[in-house]
């Protein structure tokens, strides 16, 4: 039956055995830090450091433009989970998304 079966099995058995108090279980405890906020000047740096235009950040952002623009301007500022995109960006995790293809040229 192979692999899948031996690992199927083996969890099911350590559930047997957490349940009966003979192994302790294990859990992940995930800590989710509050939203950071960004000014214009961060903004532009994080766009301008991964070599995106203010065209291709609000396609990724999903915004128009023009709030990219009052965004750089100062005039509106993100929140929520556009803050959490720019993090991504900052953070060079960007390319792991399902919406990021990357495709080489030249």
């Amino acid at each position: 039956m192979g692999n899948y079966y031996d690992e199927l099995m083996t969890s099911l058995n350590e559930a047997v055995e957490i349940e009966r108090g003979n192994l302790k279980g294990r859990k992940t405890v995930y800590e989710i830090q509050p939203v950071k906020k960004y000014d214009n000047t961060q903004i532009r740096e994080i766009r301008t450091s991964i070599g995106m235009t203010q065209g291709l950040f609000a396609d990724y952002m999903g915004v128009s433009v023009k709030t990219v623009e009052a965004w750089e301007k100062g005039t509106n500022h993100p929140t929520g989970t556009a803050c959490r995109l720019i993090s991504l960006l900052e953070n060079k995790t960007f390319t792991t998304l399902p919406f990021v293809h990357k495709t080489a040229i030249g």
